[in-house]
């Protein structure tokens, strides 16, 4: 979510792929996703399929809790989904979770190992998330299995 280091529109084309669900905060990542890109630039994000993964209990998150998020300037080291989490979390699709109480621990570090998924996306989301942040979205598919792919160009 801070890209401080890189300076303003200095990139045509940027990969965000498997990122947006890490973060706390993915309207400020998008902001600073838009300021490194220059004008008409392109933005390719790449979130989970929630059908088709471990958050497939998980409700998608609402477009007015990312905006919250936004207003409250919600850090990365943000615990609030943590109990959610931890009993929707299908540990059998992901084996790398390991018994609950290596799962819970691995979360526990989630501001240094970026475990967490603090959200979960679908197409509309991520679309919606996108306009909101000055992208344009031109193409969008949920069918590559576990991605949600969206393609946009930077609007202003």
């Amino acid at each position: 979510t801070d890209l401080e280091s890189i300076e303003d529109s200095s990139y045509d084309f940027l990969l965000a792929s498997h990122i947006l669900e890490h973060v706390a905060n993915p309207l400020r990542a998008l902001a600073e996703f838009h300021r490194v890109v220059r004008p008409n630039g392109y933005l390719l994000a790449a979130v989970p399929n929630r059908k088709h993964t471990f958050d497939r209990r998980r409700p998608v998150t609402s477009f007015a809790h990312l905006e919250a998020d936004l207003v409250a300037n919600m850090g990365d080291n943000d615990m609030t989904h943590l109990e959610e989490i931890l009993s929707l979390h299908d540990v059998e699709m992901d084996p790398r979770a390991g018994p609950p109480e290596e799962f819970r621990a691995r979360c526990m570090r989630n501001a240094e190992l970026r475990c967490m998924h603090h959200h979960v996306f679908d197409l509309p989301l991520l679309d919606r998330a996108l306009r909101h942040t000055g992208f344009r979205p031109l193409y969008g598919s949920d069918i590559w299995f576990i991605h949600i792919l969206m393609f946009a160009r930077r609007i202003s």
